[in-house]
């Protein structure tokens, strides 16, 4: 197990990608750590991209990213509106968005979907990640399902308690169209923050975690 926790370069703080296929995925994944990290002003800029929407997922997926990102003055929030569940048919022109994102910025941490993820949307975005930015740091998170498809990861965060707080907060106040889905509330958010925080003996019983691949030392 590697317990990686990146300490911010002096004079030079972090450019994050952020990754996800779907409007919920990046904050479920990582938005404690995103949270934790413009709060200990390790960032500079993120660029934070979201694959399929709908009008209604877009306007929500907005509302909650602008929330996580609220601090930072640098930021690029893009919602696009491929179809949930189809990315794999639209893999060339998903391709092609890949490589427009390295005209805009030269990632230090790319937080993506998990490579071994049950959904297919997920898993597309994870093989693009690693074909577009193989060179870069690369952090997969996590994302519960009904599949149940988590593994062992080997990577963590250690998140406190109010930014779990707000992490939760924010998920359930800007995804009202998911709130009545039976997996999709504080027990769920909470119960996987905590399990992972055990798992790491997290100072703060709580911790985000990640499958690390591969890391330059």
């Amino acid at each position: 197990m590697i317990q990686f926790v990146p300490e911010k370069r002096e004079g030079n703080k972090l450019d994050i990608l952020c990754l996800g296929a779907h409007c919920d995925d990046i904050e479920i994944g990582c938005g404690g750590t995103i949270l934790k990290w413009i709060k200990e002003d390790r960032i500079h800029k993120i660029v934070w991209v979201v694959f399929s929407s709908d009008d209604t997922r877009k306007m929500e997926a907005i509302k909650s990213a602008s929330g996580f990102l609220e601090p930072l003055a640098s930021k690029e929030i893009i919602v696009l509106d491929f179809k949930d569940a189809f990315l794999q048919y639209s893999g060339r022109e998903v391709k092609e968005i890949f490589e427009s994102l390295k005209t805009k910025i030269n990632p230090d941490f790319v937080f993506t979907q998990y490579r071994h993820d049950r959904h297919q949307d997920h898993r597309l975005l994870s093989d693009l990640t690693w074909n577009t930015f193989r060179n870069h740091c690369i952090l997969e998170y996590e994302i519960p399902k009904y599949d149940g498809d988590l593994g062992i990861t080997n990577a963590f965060v250690a998140i406190d308690q109010t930014d779990v707080n707000h992490k939760i907060h924010l998920l359930l106040s800007c995804f009202s169209s998911q709130v009545g889905k039976h997996w999709f509330d504080e027990e769920t958010f909470k119960s996987l923050l905590r399990i992972r925080g055990l798992e790491c003996s997290s100072p703060t019983r709580y911790a985000e975690s990640f499958y690390l691949r591969k890391c330059m030392i």
